[in-house]
């Protein structure tokens, strides 16, 4: 299996591709307009303590002052079962002037960025996330997180980790993407994070106040920490700034990899390198297509994702049994490429053709399996139904590639259809009758598209005469070419 990593970075946006045996896989999007402050450390100065709202003003140096809630301050106790309790242990949070004064500085972690005219949200409890764990600097605890709800495995979670952090006055959260990883996974974790508090320490120690000390990873560095492994073969970077920062990171934290890492300064773009360009665009689209001629619908809609599956021009050499399996076969490796590539998240219906034969039923289903195996998100795939869905839900980690690189159609807001010509035509209709009703005009002006109102004064000319006669007004129709076709305006003159 020959993996890579493409970088393309450009002033206001950065994308990153992986790349598996020459097909892109996976596409991850982050625009300059988008990237926030939540998840930065800073060391900061209490400006204003507000005893009456338990709440302080912190300078962090963005351009409005930030605040900083008691409960975000009170550093609990953990319980017996590692989870966070609030307040101090016995369900009392001290006064806001017990706990901090004006002009203290103090270490804090934004949680919410700044909105309109608020101030970034912050916390003075740590916590910098890696792959599978989170790191809780200032409590000592072993968490694990709630949806991992086998207790089997959250046992073996605990006796792998337990002695990877022996003695350490640090606390690590378990996260759900932890299920199923090898030791050696989870403790590459813990040499990462316990890398990057030494480092936070030492940034905290000679910072001045309204300095960042730690700064949510960007794209790059983040999809490196959360994919680079020993199977990725090349990452590929086509600038020269992000890619010394990649050799700095990766030397830093995984130095075994050090020499996967090349800069990219080829004449094509790098991402038309594997057609990579060409897929993302095909994967906006509902339809994909199959080799064998058959073809799959994408549909994502709020509650869930579908896809339906289509023999199309396939007709098989054998029976229509062979037919539909070999069909399904190619249907469920395309599917699960389709999840990742899209990132699609949420409950997904698979609708596969039925079959017949319960041998090709379980061996579509294994095809399955196996095409979301090196899927980084968590999945879960119930049986076949006897109507040949199979129900999964694939954990959703960010928005969709659709919904981070499209917005809904002004047109239809979103539906997918439009109303016809003629649907549009009685609604207008409609709308003169009541506005003759409601104000008093000589003569009315409909403005609508093009469309209709060609269709109005080709096909319904008689209609029209007879309801200028009902109203005993005149009408007049001017075509606009910006209105939509479910656009119209019936103005009074």
């Amino acid at each position: 299996m020959s993996e890579e990593i493409l970088i393309n970075v450009t002033p206001r946006e950065t994308r990153v591709g992986v790349v598996e045996n020459g097909m892109l896989q996976e596409v991850h999007v982050e625009r300059a307009s988008k990237r926030g402050y939540v998840g930065n450390v800073y060391k900061g100065r209490v400006q204003r303590v507000m005893p009456g709202m338990q709440a302080v003003f912190v300078e962090i140096g963005l351009e409005r002052a930030a605040f900083l809630h008691a409960s975000d301050i009170v550093r609990p106790a953990p319980s017996a079962d590692g989870a966070e309790p609030n307040g101090n242990g016995n369900g009392h949070t001290p006064s806001i002037s017990e706990l901090v004064h004006e002009g203290q500085e103090i270490v804090v972690q934004v949680v919410k960025d700044p909105i309109s005219t608020k101030g970034a949200r912050l916390s003075a409890h740590l916590s910098i996330p890696s792959r599978y764990l989170v790191l809780l600097p200032y409590a000592r605890t072993l968490g694990i997180s709630a949806r991992i709800e086998d207790e089997a495995e959250r046992q073996r979670l605990r006796e792998v980790l337990t002695p990877l952090i022996g003695e350490t006055p640090l606390g690590y959260i378990v996260r759900t993407n932890a299920e199923g990883q090898s030791a050696e996974s989870l403790a590459f974790d813990v040499a990462y994070l316990t890398k990057v508090w030494r480092v936070v320490q030492e940034n905290i120690a000679k910072a001045k106040v309204g300095e960042r000390v730690y700064e949510e990873l960007s794209l790059p560095l983040r999809s490196l920490r959360d994919m680079l492994n020993d199977d990725i073969e090349k990452v590929r970077v086509d600038s020269h700034a992000t890619y010394e920062k990649v050799v700095k990171f990766v030397h830093k934290f995984m130095p075994s990899l050090d020499d996967r890492i090349e800069h990219y300064d080829g004449e094509r773009p790098i991402f038309d390198l594997y057609g990579v360009e060409d897929e993302m665009q095909r994967a906006l689209k509902k339809e994909v297509p199959l080799k064998s001629g058959g073809y799959l619908i994408v549909d994502q809609t709020e509650a869930m994702t579908t896809i339906d599956v289509n023999t199309g021009a396939y007709l098989g050499s054998r029976n229509l049994e062979e037919t539909v399996y070999r069909t399904n076969l190619e249907a469920a490796q395309a599917a699960a490429r389709q999840l990742r590539l899209r990132n699609l998240g949420g409950i997904i219906i698979i609708d596969f053709i039925d079959m017949n034969d319960e041998e090709h039923r379980r061996q579509v289903l294994r095809m399955l399996s196996k095409g979301l195996a090196r899927d980084h998100a968590k999945t879960t795939v119930y049986p076949m139904s006897a109507l040949g869905l199979v129900e999964m839900t694939r954990k959703r980690t960010t928005e969709s590639l659709a919904r981070q690189l499209c917005e809904p159609c002004p047109a239809c807001n979103g539906r997918g259809v439009l109303k016809t010509a003629e649907t549009v035509t009685y609604e207008i209709f409609r709308e003169i009758t009541r506005a003759v009703r409601q104000f008093n005009a000589q003569q009315l002006l409909v403005m609508a598209n093009p469309l209709v109102v060609n269709r109005i004064l080709e096909e319904e000319s008689t209609a029209v005469a007879e309801l200028e006669e009902f109203i005993s007004k005149s009408i007049r129709f001017q075509a606009e070419e910006h209105y939509s076709q479910e656009q119209f305006d019936v103005v009074l003159l």
